[in-house]
């Protein structure tokens, strides 16, 4: 299994909006690094959802149930979509504040690659994040 984290800015789509939809194509992704990282997830991977610009705080956990396709936004077909169905709101978000002042998460992508909007998470990572999340 793979773990990713995925970025949307809140007033173009919000969490509360993707659990509303029960399924998103994830599209629009016009980075290629972002690209191939969208055509690595797999099936059931793990994804958490990252509120970008504003908030700035990992709030849910999702996972693939497509995996990638081409894109049906553009007619270009070097783009791709997968699949993500909402899991679960985070009980408590999490910072990229929070994120930035853990050692054991300086070399995590969202920290050294925070323009792309799709990035992999190491297993260790995703489970410090969610640790964190349930943190009281």
């Amino acid at each position: 299994m793979n773990y990713w984290i995925v970025k949307s800015e809140p007033f173009k789509y919000s969490w509360e909006h993707f659990v509303s939809q029960k399924r998103a194509v994830w599209d629009g992704v016009r980075n290629y690094q972002a690209r191939n990282n969208l055509m690595a997830m797999r099936e059931n991977d793990l994804v958490l959802f990252y509120h970008s610009n504003e908030g700035k705080e990992v709030v849910g956990l999702a996972k693939v149930v497509r995996e990638h396709y081409p894109d049906p936004t553009t007619d270009d077909t070097r783009w791709v979509v997968v699949d993500l169905e909402p899991v679960e709101r985070l009980p408590k978000p999490v910072g990229l504040a929070q994120l930035k002042a853990d050692e054991r998460l300086r070399d995590m992508a969202l920290i050294r690659q925070s323009r792309l909007s799709v990035l992999p998470l190491r297993h260790e990572e995703f489970d410090l994040i969610v640790g964190l999340a349930h943190e009281h």
